[in-house]
């Protein structure tokens, strides 16, 4: 099996094939209205939300299995999943551009300055690529879970575990030698902010890149205000307790409204415009190939798949009860954002249809 190729921290150019934004489609509001009403549809979700920017207007259609709820459901907040990594990762190249860090440091050296015996030569680079050589839970997770594996799994594995659990593993592997997707290394990576920036990962978030990017209605855990929005089971009926990450926040824990992932995805559309400009750059390049000829491509945020010979940039993420996804296209000038309230079950459709839509647009 052909080893990934790391090309990053360093120099990583990008392609080019976004340089040129080109018309994304001629197609008029209404016709783009149906295009995300029959999306909504086709989810079969209790709740769904398709949110599009095109050319610098916004379309949002929402609906439903359910009765609709007291709050607009374009207005809720959604769990967004693993989807919060491609923040933690813009998070990572802002405080790279201001010196905080340089993406070379070992995470060991970060959150156990001075430890003797086994370190680990895992990289902040190592983490946010998924090449550090960890599993994607750490050792006696499941274990631990099992009590709460419906409803709390992450809120049972508090920050001073993953940590711990961290310092504790031996890899089998050399770090940059295979990729392996892992929750546990990018939360090992939030940990290893905090601890270099001597910040709350919370605090971290909020004032380094949410509040900057004028995102006031994302966070870090529910809110007492009935705006947040309720995760169902399987079966699209059973309502699912809110999502606790536990020390898995960097991974898993953001939640936020359709509107404020658009404004997300429309900074990395235009950096230029926007504050964090150098960080939302770096975020584009590609710095990782995998598989089979490389042809798999990866940034520091997110997943980009070639669409009409230029690329598509995307990241899903799901919760026990919840799923989204979040995906733009620079040549196009289109973001998109989808959200539901179900959670992920064999054939979902939801990913293919977010997916399938973006790519069409």
């Amino acid at each position: 099996m052909t080893g990934p190729a790391l090309l990053w921290p360093g120099a990583a150019p990008d392609d080019g094939d976004d340089a040129t934004v080109r018309p994304a489609t001629r197609a008029d509001d209404a016709e783009l209205s149906a295009r995300l009403a029959a999306a909504v549809d086709a989810v079969d979700a209790p709740d769904a939300v398709f949110a599009l920017s095109l050319g610098g207007r916004r379309l949002v259609r929402s609906g439903g299995t359910a009765p609709p709820p007291a709050v607009p459901r374009e207005e809720l907040r959604y769990e967004i999943g693993s989807a919060t990594k491609a923040f933690t990762a813009t998070l990572l190249t802002e405080l790279i551009g201001h010196g905080a860090v340089s993406g070379t440091e070992t995470a060991a050296s970060l959150l156990a300055p001075g430890r003797a015996g086994h370190s680990s030569p895992a990289t902040l680079a190592h983490l946010i690529t998924h090449t550090a050589g960890l599993p994607a839970l750490p050792a006696g997770f499941r274990l631990r879970a099992l009590p709460a594996w419906r409803t709390n799994p992450y809120g049972r594995y508090p920050a001073e575990r993953v940590v711990d659990a961290f310092l504790r593993h031996r890899t089998r592997r050399r770090p940059g030698t295979r990729w392996h997707y892992s929750n546990f290394g990018v939360a090992v990576l939030g940990h290893a902010l905090a601890a270099a920036t001597r910040t709350p990962w919370e605090d971290l978030v909020r004032d380094r890149l949410l509040r900057p990017l004028g995102l006031g209605d994302t966070a870090l855990a529910p809110a007492s205000d009935g705006r947040d929005a309720t995760g169902h089971g399987k079966d699209g009926r059973t309502p699912v307790p809110g999502f606790d990450a536990g020390g898995f926040q960097a991974a898993g824990a953001l939640r936020s409204t359709p509107h404020d992932l658009l404004t997300f995805l429309e900074a990395h559309l235009r950096p230029g415009e926007w504050p964090l400009a150098g960080a939302l750059r770096a975020t584009r390049p590609p710095v990782l190939r995998r598989g089979l000829g490389h042809r798999h491509v990866h940034t520091v945020a997110w997943f980009r798949h070639p669409v009409d010979g230029a690329g598509m940039y995307f990241h899903g993420g799901a919760t026990l009860g919840q799923q989204a996804f979040l995906g733009f296209r620079p040549d196009t000038g289109t973001a998109l954002v989808a959200v539901c309230t179900r959670r992920f079950r064999a054939k979902d459709p939801f990913v293919a249809t977010a997916y399938g839509l973006l790519a069409e647009l």
